[in-house]
C-alpha cells in the first residue's frame, strides 16, 4: 500500500515537472498558430484581394474580413498575455482569517485557536496547507505545478503557462471568448478556399500558400470547436459562482454557499462597470467595492453550510 502511494506521488511529481518544463514552448506554439493564420488570411488571401482591381463587392468583403480579423486578434493577444503575465493570486505574508468563512461560521477566530503551530492545532476551523506551510484563505487551493497556493484557483492552464485564479480568471474567460470569435471568423473566411481544394477547377497560388491555407483552416476549425466547449463550461461555472475545482468537489451537493444569483455571480468576476466587461482590466471603483476581485473575501449565503 505504501509502495503504490509512493509510486503515485512520484508519477504526479514527474507530470508536474513536465508541465513546468513546457514553459515558453506553449507560448511559442500559440504564436506559431497565430502566425500561420495571419499568413493564410492576410498575406495569402484577403490582403491580395484588397489590393487587386476586383469588383466593389470583393473589395468590401476583403476589407470587412481584414478589419474584423485584426480587431479580434488584438483583443485575443491582449487577453492572452494578460493571463500569462498576471499573478493569479498569492496568499499575503502573515495572513490570518478572522472567521471560518468556508464553513459559514460567524464566530471570530481567537488567537488561542491558532496555537503555537497552526499545522498541529487540529482545529477544523483553520485551513492550513502543509506543502506551503501557511494558512489558506477561503476557496484557495494548492497548485502542484506552480508549487504554491493560489487564490480561488480554477485550474493550471498549460496554454497560458500559468494558473487561472482570482486575479486573472476574467482575463482567461475573455481569452476564450475572443479566441472563439477569431477562430470562427477565420474558419468562415477560409471556407471557400477549403471547398475549392475538392473541386476540379484550378486553384490559384503556390503549393506553399495552398498548404498554409489548408492548415490554417483545419487548425482554426479545431480550435473553434474545442474552445466553444470550454467557453460553455465556464459560462456555466460563472453563472453558479464556482470554479472547476469546486465544481468537482461539490458535485454531490445541490446547494452552494457562494451562489448569489446569476447577476451577482457575474459581477463577482466581471465587475459592475460595463465599460470594462470586454477588456482585461477593472475600474478602480470596482476594485474598491468588490472584495472578491482581490481573492481573499467572498460574499456568501449565511444560511447554507459550505460544501467542502
Amino acid at each position: 500500500m505504501y509502495r503504490s502511494g509512493a509510486v503515485m506521488a512520484w508519477n504526479v511529481f514527474r507530470f508536474c515537472t513536465a508541465l513546468r518544463g513546457l514553459g515558453s514552448i506553449m507560448i511559442l506554439l500559440v504564436l506559431g498558430v497565430v502566425g500561420v493564420t495571419y499568413y493564410a488570411v492576410v498575406l495569402t488571401n484577403y490582403g491580395p484581394s484588397l489590393a487587386s482591381s476586383g469588383g466593389f463587392l470583393d473589395v468590401l468583403i476583403a476589407l470587412s474580413v481584414l478589419v474584423l480579423f485584426h480587431c479580434l486578434l488584438v483583443m485575443l493577444l491582449w487577453c492572452y498575455f494578460s493571463v500569462v503575465f498576471t499573478d493569479p493570486g498569492s496568499v499575503p505574508p502573515n495572513w490570518r482569517p478572522e472567521l471560518d468563512e468556508e464553513r459559514g461560521e460567524t464566530d471570530p477566530l481567537t488567537t488561542s485557536e491558532f496555537g503555537a503551530s497552526p499545522a498541529d492545532s487540529g482545529n477544523p476551523r483553520i485551513r492550513f496547507c502543509r506543502k506551503c506551510n501557511q494558512l489558506k484563505p477561503p476557496r484557495c487551493h494548492h497548485c502542484s505545478v506552480c508549487g504554491r497556493c493560489v487564490l480561488k484557483m480554477d485550474h493550471h492552464c498549460v496554454w497560458v503557462v500559468n494558473c487561472v485564479g482570482a486575479l486573472n480568471y476574467k482575463y482567461f474567460l475573455l481569452f476564450l471568448f475572443y479566441t472563439f470569435l477569431e477562430t470562427t471568423v477565420v474558419t468562415l473566411s477560409l471556407l471557400p478556399q477549403f471547398i475549392a481544394f475538392f473541386s476540379d477547377g484550378e486553384i490559384p497560388g503556390t503549393p506553399g500558400t495552398l498548404a498554409t491555407t489548408f492548415l490554417a483552416f483545419v487548425l482554426n476549425l479545431a480550435f473553434a470547436l474545442s474552445v466553444l466547449g470550454f467557453l460553455i463550461m465556464h459560462i456555466s461555472l460563472v453563472s453558479g459562482n464556482t470554479t472547476t475545482i469546486e465544481a468537482y468537489e461539490k458535485k454531490t451537493s445541490p446547494k452552494w454557499r457562494y451562489d448569489l444569483g446569476r447577476k451577482r455571480n457575474f459581477e463577482q468576476v466581471f465587475g459592475l462597470d460595463k465599460r470594462y466587461w470586454f477588456i482585461p482590466a477593472y475600474s478602480e471603483e470596482d476594485l474598491r467595492r468588490i472584495p472578491a476581485l482581490h481573492g481573499l473575501e467572498y460574499p456568501s449565503k449565511p444560511d447554507l453550510d459550505a460544501q467542502e
